[in-house]
């Protein structure tokens, strides 16, 4: 059973046949005690103050700034939003639910003690210390979002339960100019931080390639409890706010690989989150909702033609056309196996090579 979280843009869950086939739960929002396994006590005060008084935001905490404007309701929203994350690592591992999802979740930015990149409250790494504190003692966490996963990796850097695997755009190019190849875990969790920074203009097949020659070889050493993946679709090549060139297709292939390493090593103990896009009518709707389905058992065919009520409904919200097919015409995607070889002057590879050169060894593999 999947169970889906609600919380940000409507997704063609329902308008594709998925709403008979998923348990929508309502989780509880975020208490004191939960917000304080990962966020500091006097900023969950200084966003309960912001949220009461908006004009009253400390900027030292991030908040009230342009990534993270301050809003009334703003420490209700984001508790709620992490505790539906929190809630499906729950019903995961107490066995309420094989595979979970949260697509208003993904909010990888967002510090101990402070607000970023559109984050107040890190829900993935809430998640993620929720599943420590029942007793989990191997979780991996993929990130698949366009920007660096600081934040989850910030909390878990010094902790060796915990893998951090994020493919993101490279940092000389992309907010949060961090996810460098060397980022690897402190001293007593060497090799438990694991970044591939993209070159600008990466799409499908380089990203398909990156993905498969680092994530699987990790995970069948780490041998996870649990898989915790973050989908953020900013990757896409419409996004307007990241320099990837993937496609809607090869998002997907991404979500169908997580569900499967998640069935080969964590027996199949899955919490799937959103993450970043702003391509929200092209990108967002069909990406969250191919992850659904997958999540599921019933993957949404990629020709799937989109019923004409939900495009007329995103025309009366949004004045814009909504797409026609479930797919980029790209379906189905294709890489080249990194066991087939590699090319030194390939700027891709050479992103892959160090990531693994810098990580590999570490965990007592061969780079």
């Amino acid at each position: 059973m999947a169970r889906v979280g609600v919380g940000r843009p409507r997704c063609g869950v329902g308008a594709v046949g998925l709403a008979r086939v998923v348990s929508v739960a309502a989780a509880t929002t975020a208490g004191e005690s939960t917000l304080r396994l990962v966020h500091r006590e006097d900023y969950i005060g200084a966003v309960r103050a912001a949220s009461a008084d908006p004009a009253s935001a400390d900027q030292s905490y991030g908040l009230g700034t342009t990534d993270d404007p301050a809003f009334a309701g703003m420490h209700e929203v984001s508790a709620l939003i992490a505790g539906q994350s929190v809630g499906a690592a729950e019903a995961v591992w107490r066995g309420e639910a094989l595979h979970a999802v949260n697509f208003a979740g993904g909010l990888h930015h967002a510090m101990p003690g402070a607000a970023s990149g559109f984050c107040v409250y890190n829900d993935a790494a809430l998640a993620i210390a929720r599943l420590l504190e029942l007793g989990a003692e191997r979780v991996a966490y993929i990130d698949v979002d366009v920007h660096h996963g600081d934040g989850v990796q910030a909390v878990f850097w010094e902790d060796p339960r915990v893998l951090t695997v994020s493919l993101h755009e490279h940092p000389r190019t992309l907010f949060p100019q961090t996810g460098w190849p060397e980022e690897t875990g402190a001293d007593s969790a060497q090799g438990s931080a694991v970044n591939v920074a993209l070159p600008a203009g990466t799409g499908d097949e380089g990203w398909l390639r990156a993905f498969h020659a680092v994530v699987p070889e990790l995970l069948a050493d780490f041998r996870p409890q649990v898989l915790v993946t973050q989908h953020g679709a900013d990757t896409h090549f419409e996004d307007p706010l990241a320099h990837l060139a993937v496609s809607l297709d090869a998002q997907r292939a991404v979500q169908v690989a997580c569900h499967e390493l998640a069935h080969e090593y964590a027996d199949g103990r899955w919490v799937a989150l959103g993450g970043g896009g702003y391509a929200v009518v092209e990108v967002v709707p069909r990406s969250w909702t191919h992850l659904v389905g997958i999540a599921a058992g019933k993957p949404v065919d990629p020709v799937t033609m989109i019923p004409e009520g939900w495009r007329q409904e995103v025309y009366a919200r949004t004045r814009q056309l909504g797409p026609v097919r479930m797919t980029d015409g790209r379906w189905p995607v294709s890489w080249a196996s990194w066991e087939d070889g590699y090319d030194p002057a390939d700027r891709l590879d050479q992103a892959v090579l160090a990531t693994r050169r810098a990580v590999f060894p570490l965990r007592g593999l061969l780079p």
